[in-house]
């Protein structure tokens, strides 16, 4: 069983609106959370092909800046920076979105991983947009805690789409809800979104 509480509060969760590089607006997706594991170890496992698939999925391609690579079932994408062990960008699904995802050691050599997601914002609409971006994060990261604890699911894709998992995904889509609205986002805009998100994450428990 998921302890629901616990794993929601591991996660910081954060939706905003900011200027990018060429005079545009992004909508940003951020998650931040604390693994008990080193830098190196949590680098290993976001990156090695054999690893992201206990927790992840099926990755193949070339870890290496201009590399291409393929998520099974997913999406695809270009690897724009790679620096061992703190920095992965990449292009995920297009060439607009884009996930950076930083590493750094704490004061416990524990590993703090921040991953953003940037959408332009006149693809995602507002800032209500997040809720199509962001709780789809939830679930790897929730997946990445357990694999560096030695508890991945022998079956991940069942794991994904068990009852257990959806109620999480359905708390996680609420807290992405809150972060939006606190971003300002227009409350009908909210709620369509939330509606898609649970739609897609919780399927059986949408009524």
């Amino acid at each position: 069983m998921i302890d629901i509480a616990t794993q929601l509060k591991a996660v910081a969760r954060e939706v905003k609106q900011r200027p990018d590089d060429t005079g545009g607006e992004l909508v940003s997706v951020l998650l931040r959370r604390r693994y008990d594991a080193r830098v190196d170890d949590v680098w290993e496992a976001i990156t090695d092909p054999g690893r992201l698939r206990r927790w992840f999925a099926p990755v193949s391609g070339e870890l290496k800046v201009g590399g291409q690579f393929e998520v099974e079932n997913n999406a695809s994408g270009e690897i724009l920076a790679c620096e061992r062990p703190s920095l992965l960008r990449l292009t995920y699904g297009g060439e607009v979105s884009v996930v950076e995802v930083r590493l750094a050691a704490d004061e416990n050599d524990d590993t703090v991983l921040e991953l953003e997601h940037t959408v332009p914002l006149e693809i995602a609409g507002s800032v209500a947009g997040a809720l199509y971006v962001g709780p789809g994060w939830d679930i790897p990261f929730l997946g990445l805690e357990n694999f560096l604890r030695g508890d991945a699911p022998d079956d991940l894709t069942a794991w994904e789409n068990s009852e257990d998992v959806q109620k999480f995904s359905q708390h996680a889509v609420s807290a992405w809800a809150t972060a939006a609205e606190n971003a300002g986002g227009a409350p009908d805009a909210i709620e369509a979104g939330r509606q898609a998100a649970l739609a897609q994450f919780a399927p059986d428990l949408v009524t």
